[in-house]
């Protein structure tokens, strides 16, 4: 079964269509019903048209699908649409076999909290869904995370993961790394892993910011409060796609960063791009010339210095001298 919205939204319009012996659906009318629960749901989104409902009744009819009974019963000169079976519907059936599929890769893809406190549950759902659905979870793992369960901050995932969802107020005492312990009101919005690391971006309400960022590793104690919940309409992947990592500088400006890499590193960094915006070329000496569209950052500068001599950057000069600063505070350590 498809998993998108829009496929789920129609597919269960037209079971209420076909499950509906008290009104003849023809064909023109399941359009318009789709697309009327469509234009509810999205006022923008694209109605459907001939095509799509009868590809939507071919796969309901399908094994794969959900082998509803649909029948099309002629009518003077046109057919209308319903279920042969007054009982059938499609939020009565058990899972078909797509979707077991589905379930059992996203079962899969849980694994890699086995063992991290809070997700025991994760290693009790084998036994309950091969009770429930008559499949087995596959014993053998096929796909390693990079995922240390030591981490002192999963215990922390798992409620604050409930309070995006469920829209609830935390109250949260933070010690921050070689500063005072503090606590605050805290509205989370969204969750990000980074270099090993759980953050938690939200609203600070004493500070009215609301692209806070705590690491999950440095939350001391969480609970959930009675506040009233502030909701926010920040395009999360959009605010990450102009920095690497987590922090967003105050000046907070896109610019144009170019990096010169040795012949060595060039074929590494061509084919795993530092950031999205990469745009590289090959010079005539081996090396690899790279621009990218950025929000210079602490993560930027610590993965330019995971480089080494193997990297030269161009541009801009206050992202140079601050490397070459550290580098030779560095150079002083030994």
């Amino acid at each position: 079964m498809a998993t998108n919205k829009n496929a789920v939204l129609r597919y269960n319009t037209l079971d209420k269509c076909f499950s509906n012996f008290g009104r003849k659906y023809y064909f023109d009318e399941l359009i318009e019903e789709v697309n009327n629960a469509l234009w509810n749901y999205n006022p923008d989104i694209e109605g459907i048209k001939t095509r799509q409902l009868r590809d939507d009744i071919k796969f309901m009819r399908s094994e794969v699908g959900f082998d509803a009974p649909i029948l099309a019963i002629t009518n003077g000169r046109k057919a209308f649409y319903r279920y042969g079976n007054k009982d059938f519907s499609i939020n009565k059936k058990p899972l078909n076999v797509t979707e077991v599929e589905h379930l059992k890769r996203a079962i899969s893809i849980l694994q890699r909290f086995e063992g991290a406190p809070e997700f025991e549950w994760v290693n009790e759902m084998g036994p309950m869904l091969s009770t429930q659905f008559g499949f087995n979870i596959a014993r053998q793992k096929i796909m390693s995370f990079e995922t240390n369960i030591d981490y002192a901050g999963y215990d922390k995932i798992l409620p604050v993961f409930n309070a995006i969802d469920n829209k609830r107020v935390l109250e949260i005492n933070y010690k921050p790394f070689n500063k005072n312990e503090y606590t605050l009101q805290f509205h989370p919005y969204f969750l990000k892993q980074y270099n090993n690391r759980w953050f938690v971006f939200g609203l600070n309400k004493k500070l009215n910011i609301s692209k806070w960022n705590l690491a999950l590793d440095r939350i001391e104690s969480i609970k959930e409060t009675s506040e009233t919940y502030i909701t926010c309409n920040i395009d999360w992947d959009e605010h990450f796609y102009d920095i690497i990592g987590v922090t967003t500088p105050n000046d907070n400006e896109v610019e144009t960063v170019e990096l010169i890499f040795s012949k060595e590193q060039a074929n590494y960094i061509n084919t795993k791009p530092l950031h999205p915006s990469q745009r590289a070329k090959f010079l005539e000496t081996g090396e690899l010339q790279v621009k990218l569209k950025l929000i210079p950052n602490y993560e930027l500068e610590m993965t330019l210095l995971s480089f080494g001599e193997k990297v030269k950057i161009i541009s801009p000069v206050n992202l140079k001298s601050r490397i070459y600063e550290r580098l030779v505070k560095t150079i002083k350590q030994y």
